[in-house]
């Protein structure tokens, strides 16, 4: 009898594993819209989204658009992180006086939910 329920025990844990999987994957699924604005001086060209810690980034957002400073989009990240939180990358043009040039601006650790705005400054 002991074998018989613990063989059920191990039966009806791993029947239920799929279905915890599913809903975690399901709920990574998810998308986050929220409005981003160059706050720099310089254009935004190409602007990344990655979890915080893992320095990987996806496709460019911005693909062949560019943000000019005080323009404004919207941003859909899909695969939300939880906790809203990001680490973003932006690759900015030169200064119109030619001082600065094309350069990259690394923000940490951002937190951007679902509806919020964001101001990428330098």
């Amino acid at each position: 009898m002991l074998v018989k329920s613990f063989h059920r025990g191990i039966l009806a844990a791993a029947l239920s594993l799929p279905i915890i999987s599913f809903s975690i994957q399901s709920a990574l699924a998810e998308s986050i819209s929220f409005t981003l604005i160059n706050r720099t001086s310089r254009n935004l060209l190409e602007f990344y989204a990655g979890y915080p810690s893992e320095r990987e980034w996806a496709d460019d957002i911005l693909g062949r658009d560019v943000l000019a400073p005080g323009e404004s989009a919207t941003i859909t990240i899909g695969n939300a992180h939880e906790d809203c939180r990001y680490d973003f990358l932006g690759v900015l043009g030169p200064s119109d006086d030619g001082r600065v040039g094309r350069g990259e601006l690394i923000q940490t650790n951002v937190e951007v939910c679902d509806g919020g705005t964001y101001e990428y400054t330098e």
